[in-house]
């Protein structure tokens, strides 16, 4: 066994999106920084697993869908399908041009890459699988996360899909039922759905994509429902039985044993930060109760030499946020004083259809808060374009102080994950509704539908400034 030690002024664990971000920060100021990461293909999980891939084919899922609705505009299409082996094709052609760009970023020669896992053996010592010692000025914890396996029994079978395997799919399954009822679940459902299967969603809370308000919730389950997924909320999952054909996914909802049966099995139950391997108590590194690695403000861990970044700390995972993390651990390390993540404007999206996207506050956030605010909405289905593209499912919200600066905005319809980032441009900008309705809202356009609710705030606020008489 090598007992050699090598110093580096920095050492990142994990070479995903926060990962890279905080070794190429670094590596402005410092000339020997090394990358750890043992998956066997470098990339993150975004790139390979997660962000890329999925809306790869969740946008594949979308053309389908249109054109198996050809009638209703006016077009007469042969009956479309999805031919998985050539959909599968191309998801991997695209994925592959950004992993092999990452792969060439990881080992470039401005890194010392080393392609195994790590774990601390002290406060300021990584110990690599072949013995080999490093230490460090400064360390990273990057390593992202990995699939929750609750204790339900028969769910940890190693037949049963995580996400990956949907993603990797050559075929069209004919029933698939699904464990959750989060973004990821949501979304395959709606994929798998959309391609062929007969899908059943099963999520414990009582209303889908929780995180979210229960009016995007609702606006989500309905559609669902009008295409034909089967779901069911407020459950509590007993167990999952191998079948010789498939699973059998036994819960119990309002006090009624529900026994459902398919070829196919999900665990979407979420995911938790990928740090049993780490030894983190070894290095004086402390975690929350859910096992996120406890940070400062600057990402800072309970050691002041180790810092994280992205899932395995939290609070949001989200790839932006990751990078952003990663940034502002690095620059921490390099003592530049830099400010903490901003989470003001936090942006976050669900890639369903509708699609549900928030920019900054959200109404739970203001009443929880204890903000005062005003709020106007406007839906789809009375909006000139989003009629015309036949997208009526949802609506928009924004939220404003008494002032008028707009504080949040929720957006449930087509293409929200794209009309957000003009709230979201307001809000990190401090903007208020009486400078946004003099922008040129373009007609026709999704975008437009914005100019509604600024309006009817704006004249809420005209008519409370008004003088009495």
């Amino acid at each position: 066994m090598k007992t050699d030690s090598t110093h580096f002024d920095g050492i990142v664990i994990g070479g995903g999106s926060g990962g890279y971000a905080a070794a190429r920060t670094l590596r402005e100021q410092k000339s020997r920084v090394a990358i750890v990461d043992s998956a066997k293909e470098l990339g993150g999980l975004c790139i390979l697993h997660g962000c890329m891939p999925s809306k790869t084919l969740l946008y594949a899922g979308e053309i389908l869908h249109l054109a198996q609705k050809g009638a209703d505009f006016g077009l007469d299409i042969s009956p479309p399908r999805a031919d998985m082996p050539a959909l599968n094709k191309r998801k991997r052609h695209i994925i592959q041009e950004f992993a092999d760009y990452r792969q060439g970023q990881l080992q470039d020669q401005r890194f010392t890459l080393y392609r195994q896992q790590a774990h601390f053996v002290g406060p300021h010592t990584l110990a690599l699988d072949d013995g080999t010692l490093l230490t460090a000025d400064h360390f990273f914890i990057a390593t992202g996360s990995q699939v929750a396996w609750p204790d339900i029994p028969g769910l940890k079978n190693p037949k049963i899909w995580t996400s990956q395997d949907v993603l990797d799919l050559d075929f069209v399954p004919e029933q698939v039922t699904i464990l959750g009822g989060g973004i990821v679940a949501c979304e395959l459902a709606q994929f798998l759905n959309r391609i062929g299967s007969q899908v059943t969603l099963i999520q414990r809370s009582s209303q889908l994509l929780k995180e979210f308000s229960p009016a995007a919730s609702t606006c989500v389950k309905k559609a669902f429902l009008d295409e034909g997924i089967r779901v069911y909320t407020d459950t509590q999952l007993q167990a999952v039985q191998a079948l010789p054909d498939g699973f059998q996914v036994e819960f119990l909802q309002q006090g009624h044993r529900h026994q459902i049966k398919s070829g196919y099995v999900l665990n979407a139950l979420g995911r938790i930060p990928n740090t049993a391997a780490l030894n983190l108590a070894a290095a004086r590194i402390e975690c929350h109760a859910k096992g996120h690695v406890r940070c400062s403000k600057t990402q800072q861990t309970t050691n002041p030499q180790v810092y994280a970044c992205g899932d395995v700390c939290g609070p949001h995972a989200i790839v932006h946020t990751a990078i952003m993390q990663g940034e502002t651990a690095a620059n921490h390390a390099l003592q530049r004083n830099p400010r903490p993540v901003d989470y003001s404007g936090l942006v976050t999206v669900a890639f369903t259809d509708p699609q549900i996207a928030t920019a900054g506050h959200t109404e739970a956030n203001l009443i929880a808060q204890n903000i005062e605010y005003l709020a106007a909405d406007y839906p789809f289905d009375d909006h000139g374009k989003s009629i015309l593209m036949e997208a009526l499912y949802g609506y928009v919200k924004v939220f404003c102080d008494r002032q008028g600066q707009v504080l949040g905005a929720e957006c449930v319809g087509k293409d929200a994950g794209e009309l957000i980032h003009a709230m979201a441009v307001a809000i990190q900008l401090k903007a208020r509704v009486q400078d946004l309705i003099k922008v040129h809202w373009y007609h026709p356009t999704l975008s437009e539908i914005w100019a509604y609710p600024l309006e009817e705030i704006a004249e809420t606020l005209l008519e409370a400034a008004a003088p009495t008489t």
